[in-house]
């Protein structure tokens, strides 16, 4: 990779989450993944995020970029030498950016499909449309500041702060077969506020041969505004070397 680290301010992340049969998230999973479970259930989900001042770490702020983003995820846990680790399995990662959409994978970890998005954030609202390039992905998304957290998964939203905090680490799939790219996020501050959801709509989580009806549910959301972050690169995980791998 020509770049290890970026640096960025988190405008606005939007994580949207799902509770979902375990068993079914399990057969998603490529080796080693397996879905972390909180209650019983396996978490999935999408992440909204606007970037702005991105930018390879040491670089002046004024010279980065904005961009809005979207991935999904779920929660997964993997063992090696090292014992149990959790993190998050990124299967999918979009961008309006045409510019991370051809650095992701080449300058730095994370391939990006190109997509359009629609933002309307009133500050207390907020309505998102992302449509890819590729047509295979489609999410639409309306919510609003709430007081509490509401769904099954957490019951405060210290809870959901801690469990996504403790899980840094995403990885997504490369070109190559059996081989993930890593990405760490660095902050020091992860000050987030519930959100209610009144809309969602998923190509992915929606897609009923996937998620057979009863197994996929939509549960909660946070918004997280300004954050000043990092992103590192982690290198590679190849299973092949892991516990367990023949």
């Amino acid at each position: 990779m020509l770049t290890r680290e970026v640096d960025c301010t988190i405008a606005r992340r939007l994580l949207v989450n799902y509770r979902v049969d375990p068993e079914v998230v399990a057969a998603q999973l490529p080796a080693p993944f397996r879905p972390q479970t909180v209650s019983g259930w396996a978490v999935g989900g999408v992440c909204f995020i606007a970037l702005r001042h991105l930018r390879p770490a040491g670089i002046p702020s004024a010279l980065g970029f904005s961009s809005e983003n979207v991935a999904h995820r779920f929660a997964v846990e993997w063992d090696d030498d090292d014992g149990r680790h959790v993190g998050v399995y990124v299967p999918r990662r979009d961008s309006a950016s045409r510019v991370i959409s051809w650095s992701g994978g080449r300058v730095f970890p994370g391939r990006h499909g190109l997509a359009s998005f629609e933002v309307n954030d009133s500050g207390t609202g907020l309505h998102i449309e992302v449509v890819s390039r590729d047509s295979s992905v489609r999410l639409l998304v309306t919510v609003r500041t709430a007081l509490a957290m509401t769904g099954e998964l957490f019951s405060s939203v210290d809870q959901a702060i801690s469990f996504f905090r403790t899980a840094p680490l995403g990885y997504s799939p490369t070109q190559g077969p059996e081989c993930f790219d890593g990405v760490r996020l660095l902050s020091e501050h992860w000050d987030a506020e519930p959100a209610s959801v009144s809309e969602m709509r998923s190509s992915l989580f929606d897609d009923e041969a996937l998620f057979p009806r009863g197994t996929c549910t939509l549960d909660s959301a946070l918004i997280m505004r300004n954050l000043s972050v990092r992103w590192a690169s982690q290198g590679r995980l190849r299973p092949r070397s892991l516990v367990g791998a023949g």
